[in-house]
């Protein structure tokens, strides 16, 4: 797995799905990613999981692709296991989009991929996180291209979806 100080981009980056598999994002190679911390008891969980299978909905077989890595650091309000979180996100808000094994997105635990995208795209308040469903759009050669803050609705993200997708 690559450190994060010498990745040059997403592909770069070996991570574990639900289940503990190895994921090699390089498979993603060629899509539009949005990257997304996610909870299953937040208040913003049912406007972002709600949007954010409208979009994949719409863009999936265009090359689109959202890679969701829940995340228990905000108050506390992603605390079951992996299964539980699957079954939530998939059963509740028919997502579609592979959800990834609980990571830490901020201090000395944090997943590597996230000190990769908070390095390439630093926040309005520094690099850290700061709450659930934060977003990274990357571009189809894994690159970070924008950061989105938890407020930021998935569906007014759509247009720069679009443009990297060609499809604008």
């Amino acid at each position: 797995m690559a450190a994060s100080s010498t990745a040059t981009s997403v592909h770069d980056f070996i991570v574990k799905d639900a289940s503990g598999k190895d994921v090699d994002l390089s498979t993603y190679k060629g899509k539009v990613l949005l990257i997304v911390n996610v909870a299953s008891q937040c208040g913003l969980t049912n406007s972002n999981y709600t949007e954010l299978a409208q979009l994949y909905e719409k863009y999936k077989d265009q090359g689109f692709e959202i890679l969701a890595f829940p995340c228990n650091q905000f108050g506390g309000q992603e605390p079951g296991t992996n299964k539980e979180i699957v079954q939530f996100a998939c059963t509740r808000f028919k997502a579609e989009y592979p959800i990834f094994d609980k990571v830490d997105v901020n201090g000395s635990n944090a997943a590597p991929i996230y000190k990769f995208l908070k390095s390439s795209k630093g926040g309005l308040f520094g690099d850290s996180i700061k709450w659930n469903f934060s977003k990274f759009l990357v571009d189809k050669e894994g690159r970070v291209v924008d950061r989105y803050a938890p407020t930021t609705s998935p569906l007014s993200i759509e247009k720069d979806i679009k443009k990297l997708l060609g499809s604008s």
